[in-house]
């Protein structure tokens, strides 16, 4: 298994890059890069960002998520829809033929949304700032859509998506790596939610077969679905070859009502799932998610994720001495 970071083009600086190598990191994320202007990744601009990461001896491993813009007329369905499409299926080559291999994407209209906590307001170990969510409190929040958008017809527009490009990115050599829903909740703000349980997982990868469709498998998400399940669905997933790359956190709590903690604290054993994943046959790359606001830090959360970092780290060495 391979260490990873993310950055959003805003933190992919020469000093966080150098803090990525000083942390054991050796593969890097990049999330949501607005490269051009069109609704296409830009393919010189892809590839600057990539041979800037090469430089430090870092391998760019995965595009995570497309821009606002780039994937509101596909989510929403609106008539501009098949041209943005056409646009996702260019960046997808692009990636493809820059050696970008992995484009993790949200297909949701609501987004992660909904924690009434969000860092600010301590409620961790020793005051730590925690993101935390509590259905109770935005069940009859407003609408985020002028009509209401069903879980069938989210089915159906995500079909839509994945029959025209899954093709493209089996062809560009790219691989598609869906997130599960943040929180997992079957509607909110009157929205339909896709990936909020296992066997939703496995009907996204079922939809369109190909060695191109598969997860971003979110742990700290896919825990708050139960974290008592949460290993069962890597064993699950890992053993068919369909978690492309994963966010590593822990959760104390489970959907209605859960605290996102330190990696140390959840209710789920860290140290058994880095295990599973290995003994399925897992190697790809394992990133933090959502650490903790550590005392003292600086806006990217460099102490938080040092802190997740080093007992990734460890945890994995652990398990090749075990070998």
């Amino acid at each position: 298994m391979k260490l990873g970071l993310k950055f959003g083009l805003d933190t992919l600086s020469k000093e966080n890059l150098q803090f990525a190598q000083q942390m054991g990191v050796t593969h890097i994320v990049v999330h949501s890069p607005h490269l051009g202007n069109e609704g296409v990744l830009d393919y010189f601009e892809l590839l600057r960002m990539k041979k800037f990461i090469d430089s430090f001896g870092l391998k760019l491993c995965a595009i995570e998520n497309l821009p606002g813009d780039h994937m509101h007329p596909i989510t929403h369905a609106t008539p501009e829809r098949d041209v943005q499409l056409a646009k996702v299926c260019a960046s997808i080559e692009n990636m493809g033929k820059i050696g970008i291999p992995i484009l993790g994407y949200y297909f949701s209209l609501a987004g992660v949304s909904g924690h009434w906590r969000a860092y600010e307001s301590g409620g961790g170990r020793g005051g730590a700032g925690l993101k935390s969510f509590d259905y109770s409190l935005v069940k009859d929040a407003p609408p985020i859509v002028d009509e209401p958008v069903s879980v069938a017809e989210m089915w159906e527009r995500l079909a839509y998506f994945l029959e025209r490009v899954v093709p493209v990115a089996e062809n560009a050599g790219v691989k598609l790596a869906a997130h599960q829903d943040d929180p997992p909740a079957e509607t909110l703000f009157g929205t339909g939610r896709l990936l909020t349980n296992h066997d939703a997982m496995q009907r996204l990868i079922d939809l369109v077969p190909s060695p191109s469709n598969g997860l971003e498998f979110c742990q700290g998400t896919v825990a708050e679905m139960g974290p008592d399940k949460a290993i069962s669905a890597v064993r699950r997933f890992a053993a068919q070859g369909k978690i492309f790359y994963v966010h590593f956190r822990n959760v104390r709590g489970g959907f209605p009502k859960f605290d996102e903690v330190f990696i140390d604290e959840g209710d789920v054993n860290m140290i058994a799932a880095l295990k599973a994943y290995r003994d399925a046959g897992y190697d790809g790359v394992i990133t933090p998610d959502h650490t903790p606001r550590v005392i003292g830090d600086e806006p990217y959360g460099h102490r938080g994720r040092a802190f997740a970092l080093g007992y990734i780290r460890a945890g994995m060495q652990a398990l090749e001495l075990l070998d």
